[in-house]
């Protein structure tokens, strides 16, 4: 299986406010919160992988059930360090894809494959709002770096929760509630935008709304709609 395990079904491009957000839904939007990877920038592994490796092996590496890499960068998410996520992957996995990992890590920079289209923009008329901008991602502690030195729009955020430095891990209720405390804002006024849908209903879990995010255009869209006085996306004629 590609891709984390664990994905329950969930429409793209829509506000969701179940469990302890439905409170919440309808009022007014104060601060957004982003995750990074595929949200803010691109993640995209095999592109690490390609200098090394032919396809079907990073296409093996890349699914779960044979190779453990998404349980390995859970492991490493939630506070390993890379060379434990490399040894928890030896004993569970075997040398070959711990191996692969090891590479996969020291090459790092090259998974970060550039900005998401509109999300600078978006960032600073949220900004231009009034809207606070915040960050919340699941990001191991050592690899962080490297995604701000490689991606300068992290520090046009008015804050970051990163689970590598606080050891607590998307999509559990406790990072957000972590998020919250740290950014000094309230769960009635929040909207998550996360890419994995499990994201959202751990943010739904502690009162936030939250959509899953795919297109840049519906997410601006999605937000004016919802109340949020940024620029509308223009038809010309």
């Amino acid at each position: 299986m590609k891709g984390w395990p664990g994905e329950p079904d969930m429409d793209y491009d829509v506000l969701v406010a179940d469990g302890e957000a439905a409170a919440n839904a309808g009022k007014p939007i104060t601060d957004v919160i982003f995750d990074f990877g595929n949200v803010l920038i691109y993640w995209d592994p095999s592109a690490v992988l390609i200098p090394r490796y032919d396809k079907e092996t990073i296409d093996r590496f890349l699914d779960n059930d044979v190779s453990r890499f998404y349980d390995a960068n859970d492991l490493m998410d939630g506070g390993a360090t890379p060379e434990e996520g490399v040894a928890w992957m030896r004993e569970h996995s075997g040398d070959q894809w711990a191996d692969m990992l090891k590479y996969y890590l020291d090459n790092f920079e090259d998974s970060l494959v550039g900005v998401v289209p509109g999300a600078r923009v978006l960032i600073n008329d949220l900004k231009a709002a009034g809207i606070g901008v915040w960050g919340l991602s699941n990001w191991e502690k050592e690899l962080f770096p490297i995604a701000e030195r490689a991606t300068p729009i992290l520090s046009k955020l008015d804050g970051k929760v990163v689970s590598g430095y606080v050891r607590l891990r998307k999509p559990h209720k406790d990072i957000y509630e972590r998020a919250l405390a740290d950014f000094g804002i309230a769960a009635d006024g929040a909207v998550f935008i996360d890419d994995k849908a499990m994201n959202i209903v751990g943010a739904n879990a502690a009162g936030i709304r939250g959509i899953r995010f795919r297109d840049p255009v519906k997410l601006r869209e999605l937000l004016i709609d919802a109340g949020v006085d940024i620029p509308d996306v223009k038809t010309v004629k």
